[in-house]
């Protein structure tokens, strides 16, 4: 019954943050698009984005529904920086390069993520599993990349992004089991540091992206752009949520490799919904990533099956087996007469 729990609960995890991240995505197109509302203040979007989360988790814990466990400030400021790094690197690498290495500098993740686990968590890989992320990666990359140009601004930008993410990500799973605290209370304690950094640097890094004010826009704003920008907050607390959750549940490559669903389901809806075109190669792509996150399904389900097989000694066990074993050696020299045992590998 628990394990049919924990898998609705995990489904449900991996649902909200894929429908939450598409939506926002489409919410954000229609917003920031040349021929939807011009907001082009990426970095500002993102500060209003937390400081809405942050007003959820202060009311969540006002209100007694969530509980407040300790974490160390300079832990909190430390992962605030690194997520900021992240979120203002991609911004940067998205405005200096190509679309086609900027999608390729997004695939390397999942094996930065991988070597970044194996040096500070000393975690292995089945081979499986190295050979479905392969199929992921080509998968994807077969989806999006087109034109890949590379000059030496972009490429630095693209490595901190890609390197701030991935620790990041690795963090969230590290904070949430070195503290025993909850995704959503985490989320809770950064999400003012990011806001208040955010908003503080944000029109600046944008005025640099755009060459725009983002104080000039407010004066004018419509009121389907302030609609689009509260509909981008409210998808972003669950997006938000949800990433914590999933990384929290399972690890940061099992996110990034199943969340490359997102990337299909953009691509899916921008042909559904924006006349974006869809061709054949788009449409091989999918199904080589798809197949790819089955496969991964598969390979991490059958490493935790074959881990459950192997016997698990307490250390209870282990001191009783070896007083056992003293008892006998000690009989057998009271009688004189030493018998042939059976040597016991512990």
């Amino acid at each position: 019954m628990e394990n049919e729990k924990k898998c609705v609960s995990d489904v449900g995890a991996w649902a909200m943050n894929v429908v939450s991240s598409v939506g926002i995505i489409m919410a954000n197109k229609q917003l920031m698009s040349s021929s939807g509302y011009a907001f082009t203040f990426a970095t500002t979007l993102t500060g209003f984005h937390f400081a809405i989360t942050a007003l959820v988790g202060f009311v969540s814990n006002s209100s007694g529904y969530t509980t407040s466990k300790q974490v160390p400030l300079w832990e909190l400021l430390w992962f605030s920086v690194v997520a900021n790094m992240s979120i203002t690197g991609m911004n940067l690498s998205l405005m200096l390069n190509s679309v086609g290495f900027y999608q390729i500098s997004k695939l390397s993740m999942i094996p930065v993520v991988c070597v970044m686990e194996w040096i500070l968590h000393d975690k292995h890989y089945s081979n499986e599993v190295k050979i479905s992320v392969l199929v992921v990666v080509i998968g994807v990359g077969v989806c999006t990349v087109t034109d890949v140009k590379v000059n030496t601004k972009g490429f630095i930008c693209a490595c901190i992004a890609v390197l701030a993410t991935s620790l990041q990500q690795i963090s969230i799973g590290s904070l949430q089991n070195k503290y025993s605290i909850s995704a959503f209370e985490l989320l809770s304690k950064t999400a003012p540091i990011q806001a208040l950094s955010l908003l503080t640097l944000g029109p600046f890094i944008d005025y640099f992206l755009s060459g725009n004010l983002v104080s000039d826009y407010m004066k004018t704003i419509s009121s389907g752009a302030i609609l689009f920008i509260l509909l981008s907050c409210l998808l972003a607390v669950f997006c938000n949520i949800s990433q914590y959750l999933c990384i929290g549940r399972f690890s940061a490559v099992s996110f990034q490799v199943l969340g490359h669903m997102k990337t299909v389901c953009v691509l899916t809806l921008g042909w559904l919904l924006f006349d974006s075109e869809l061709t054949f190669k788009n449409i091989m792509g999918m199904l080589v990533a798809v197949g790819g996150m089955v496969i991964y399904s598969w390979a991490v389900e059958a490493e935790k099956a074959e881990i459950k097989t192997i016997p698990v000694v307490t250390e209870e066990e282990l001191n009783l087996l070896k007083d056992g074993m003293e008892d006998n050696l000690i009989k057998d020299y009271k009688i004189g007469e030493p018998r042939e045992r059976e040597v016991v590998d512990i």
